[in-house]
């Protein structure tokens, strides 16, 4: 793949240089000192994967990110020094539609320090942008009228995504709400915190065992998959094993159609590829309702685009009009107060 370095340091685009030139099938296509450059050298020459500092003069790695999003949209992976501490700028990157985040490989150290999480990163947006094919959805199977669930899926862009829809959804609401996020693992629990100070629900990652309550919302928060592992219970698996998507939506979706036993709302948020896309099908084939992100509201048209070309969606809505549509469902209308126009 060919790949952009955007980073002020000379010291990191070097150790950036020497990991990438250990793997023969990655070259570097370009590198810019700012955010300024980036985005210049975007619109002039796109690459594969973009390699995205967030500390630079100019102009910082959230708003090159924006830009290059709306001017030259490519895979954008952010690569700075100590991301825990900068969780805050990696939320806001990922919601202007960055992929994941890794820090910065250090030149010290034997093997060079940070570089197979950084291959391992690149690897994985690689199987993003590749990934989009569709099976057949299994036929339809019984299920009951008890209490609701809102799952959702969501990829790039979409931490600022879910924000926007927990913050306009009121405090008391009746459905049990459970999110995928494609996140690394280390950065799910600051994404639950940072989720719940936006909104009125309690927000917090979801444990093996966890039941689905009214008013709560729980995050998938490891790199196995988030499932229904019974009607009441939810856990982790670590199968399949060999899925591109780590947790996966899909994999979510499915064991949701297949074990909850009431109404059920799966909603597919912005993200690249196509996770989700089947699993929404099936979802929709049961029965149940169905909503995909319009393409004018999503950081990145990849995962609702995929579900549209499944006829996955019954409904297409843009993000300011999820919430809404949310509380005018079936059993959970309720005032209003405090959601957007």
């Amino acid at each position: 793949m060919r790949i952009g370095i955007v980073n002020d340091l000379p010291l990191a685009i070097e150790a950036l240089r020497r990991v990438l030139a250990q793997a023969p099938q990655h070259q570097v296509a370009w590198t810019a000192a700012d955010g300024v450059e980036a985005v210049e050298m975007a619109l002039r020459d796109r690459p594969d994967i973009i390699l995205m500092d967030l500390v630079m003069p100019r102009m910082n790695g959230v708003e090159a990110t924006r830009r290059i999003m709306a001017e030259a949209p490519c895979a954008i992976l952010v690569v700075t020094s100590d991301i825990e501490s900068n969780a805050a700028q990696v939320f806001a990157a990922m919601g202007k539609g960055a992929l994941d985040a890794v820090d910065t490989p250090l030149l010290h150290g034997a093997p060079m320090a940070g570089k197979h999480p950084l291959l391992t990163k690149i690897e994985a947006v690689g199987r993003l942008i590749d990934a989009g094919s569709s099976a057949p959805a299994p036929k339809g199977i019984e299920r009951g009228a008890t209490s609701q669930l809102i799952a959702i899926g969501a990829s790039a862009g979409g931490p600022a995504a879910l924000a926007a829809i927990l913050k306009a959804l009121p405090a008391g609401f009746p459905a049990g709400i459970v999110i995928v996020q494609h996140v690394d693992a280390r950065f799910a629990e600051g994404l639950a915190r940072w989720l719940d100070d936006q909104c009125a629900l309690s927000v917090r990652l979801a444990q093996e065992g966890d039941r689905v309550r009214p008013g709560e919302v729980l995050v998938a928060g490891t790199d196995d998959h988030l499932v229904f592992k019974s009607p009441e219970r939810l856990g982790y698996s670590r199968e399949p094993s060999d899925h591109t998507y780590r947790p996966s939506i899909d994999v979510f979706f499915r064991s949701a159609g297949q074990f909850w036993p009431g109404a059920l709302t799966g909603l597919l948020l912005t993200g690249m590829g196509a996770d989700g896309a089947r699993g929404l099908k099936e979802l929709r084939d049961k029965g149940h309702l169905t909503i995909a992100q319009d393409k004018a509201s999503s950081a990145v048209y990849g995962m609702p685009k995929a579900a549209l070309q499944l006829d996955a969606a019954r409904e297409v809505l843009p993000l300011e009009q999820i919430a809404r549509r949310l509380t005018d469902l079936p059993g959970l209308r309720l005032s209003t107060k405090g959601l957007s126009e």
